[in-house]
C-alpha cells in the first residue's frame, strides 16, 4: 500500500471567550488523500535506447563455493624415527629438500649400537669357542676316548652360542647398524622417495627414546595431495561423494584445477559448525603446495531450472545487488535481487526478486548513470 499524506483543513466554528474552553466537532476537518511517489520507481526518456534482457530459465547444477586448504596426502606421508637414543652428528638434508629412498638424512652416535656392538663380538667369541669345544668331543668320541653324552653336551652349548649371535646380530640390524661396517656411528636414511615437510632436529641436538620424542623429519610424496575445505552444515545438502570441484589457487588465480569429491567428514566441528570435505588432485609440475589456500567450486550432478541473466544487467551497490525492472515504456523499478554463482559464460544465477520472462535493463551501471543525470536537471 502506497504512503498517503493526509491534510487537515480545522475550520472554526465559534469565537474563543475569556476563560471558557473551545469545542471543536470531528465532522468540521475536511481530509484530502494525496498519493507520495514511489521512490523506486523512475521514470528516463528515451528509454528506448536502453537494450533490454530477458530473465531466462536454463538448466544448471547446483554450486557451491568454499574455501579450502593443500595438504599432503597422509597416505603418501611417513615420518622418519630413530630407534635408539644417541647424540646427532650430522645433518645432511634440510626442511623443504626433495630426497631419494635409501638417502642418509643425519649421522647420530648411539650408545645403544655400542653396547649391541659389544654384545655380538662377544657372542662371536663364546660361539667360535663353543664350535671348537664341539669338534673336538667330536674327534674324541670318534676315538672312543669320551663318552657320548660329552658330544651331546658340546652340541647343546655351540648352538645356544650361535642363537645369542643370532640375537645380537638382529638387535644391531633393528636399530640401524651394519653388520658389514660395524660402528657406534648410526645413519638415519630416508625409508622412502619424497619432499621433507617437517623437521625436528639439528646438529648436537640429543635424540630421546623412540617413545617420548617427535619424529625426527616427516617426508611426503607430493606428487598427490589433498584439498580440505570446511562446508557449513546448512549447505551439506549440495555436495556429494563424486561431485566436480574446481580448485582456483590464490597464488595462481588464472589456472583451475578439476578433481572430484572423495570423503566427506562424518564429524562436525562444533566451534565453527564446518565439516571437512576432501578433494583428491594430481599435482602436475608441484604447482600445489602444502597450506596454500584455494577457493573451490562444488558443481553437484543433478540439473535443475535456475533464472539466469547477463552480469551486466546487475548493479553491485552498498553490498547489495539490484537490476531495474521494466514497468512500461519509460518507467523502470529498481529491485533488490539475491544472486547465485556466475556460469563461464557470463550468465549470473538469480535466486530470488524477480521471475522468468522479466525484462530488465541490460546494462545497469550505464542506466543507473543514466537515471541520476536525468534526475539532476531542471
Amino acid at each position: 500500500m502506497k504512503p498517503c499524506i493526509f491534510i487537515a483543513v480545522l475550520a472554526a466554528l465559534g469565537s474563543l471567550g475569556c476563560g471558557h474552553q473551545t469545542k471543536v466537532d470531528a465532522k468540521s476537518f475536511d481530509t484530502k488523500i494525496e498519493e507520495a511517489p514511489d521512490v523506486s520507481v523512475v521514470a528516463i526518456p528515451h528509454a528506448d535506447r536502453f537494450p533490454l534482457v530477458v530473465v531466462q530459465l536454463r538448466r544448471a547444477s547446483n554450486q557451491l563455493s568454499a574455501n579450502g586448504v593443500v595438504n599432503p596426502d597422509v597416505s603418501r606421508t611417513v615420518p622418519v624415527n630413530s630407534l635408539t637414543g644417541g647424540r646427532v652428528v650430522d645433518v645432511r638434508v634440510r626442511l623443504g629438500d626433495d630426497v631419494k629412498q635409501g638417502q642418509v638424512l643425519l649421522t647420530m652416535r648411539s650408545p645403544d649400537i655400542a653396547s649391541a656392538i659389544s654384545d655380538y663380538r662377544k657372542f662371536q667369541s663364546d660361539e667360535a669357542l663353543a664350535r671348537i669345544q664341539l669338534e673336538r668331543s667330536q674327534l674324541l668320541y670318534s676315538h672312543g676316548a669320551v663318552p657320548q653324552k660329552d658330544v651331546q653336551v658340546a652340541e647343546g652349548v655351540e648352538q645356544k652360542a650361535r642363537v645369542d649371535l643370532q640375537t645380537a646380530a638382529q638387535r644391531i640390524e633393528l636399530l640401524g647398524g651394519d653388520l658389514k661396517q660395524l660402528s657406534p656411528l648410526l645413519e638415519v636414511k630416508a625409508p622412502v622417495s619424497g619432499t621433507i615437510i617437517e623437521q625436528n632436529v639439528t646438529a648436537s641436538a640429543g635424540i630421546k627414546s623412540l617413545d617420548n620424542s617427535p619424529n625426527l623429519f616427516t617426508i611426503a610424496d607430493l606428487s598427490h595431495v589433498w584439498v580440505l575445505c570446511d562446508v557449513y552444515e546448512n549447505n551439506l545438502s549440495q555436495v556429494h561423494l563424486g561431485d566436480r570441484a574446481s580448485v582456483q589457487l590464490n597464488a595462481y588465480p588464472e589456472r583451475k584445477i578439476g578433481g572430484r569429491v572423495t570423503n566427506i567428514a562424518k564429524l562436525l566441528d562444533p566451534a565453527t559448525r564446518t565439516t571437512k570435505v576432501r578433494i583428491d588432485l594430481e599435482n602436475v609440475g608441484g604447482l600445489l603446495r602444502p597450506n596454500m589456500f584455494a577457493t573451490v567450486l562444488f558443481v553437484s550432478e543433478g540439473r535443475q531450472n535456475r533464472m539466469t541473466v547477463p552480469v551486466g544487467a546487475i548493479l553491485r551497490l552498498q553490498d547489495r545487488d539490484w537490476v531495474f525492472l521494466k514497468l512500461n515504456g519509460k518507467q523502470f523499478r529498481r529491485t533488490e535481487v539475491q544472486v547465485g554463482p556466475t556460469a563461464a559464460d557470463g550468465q549470473q544465477e538469480i535466486l530470488g526478486g524477480v521471475k522468468a520472462g522479466d525484462q530488465l535493463a541490460a546494462d545497469a551501471l550505464q542506466f543507473s548513470r543514466a537515471v541520476e543525470n536525468a534526475t539532476e536537471q531542471p
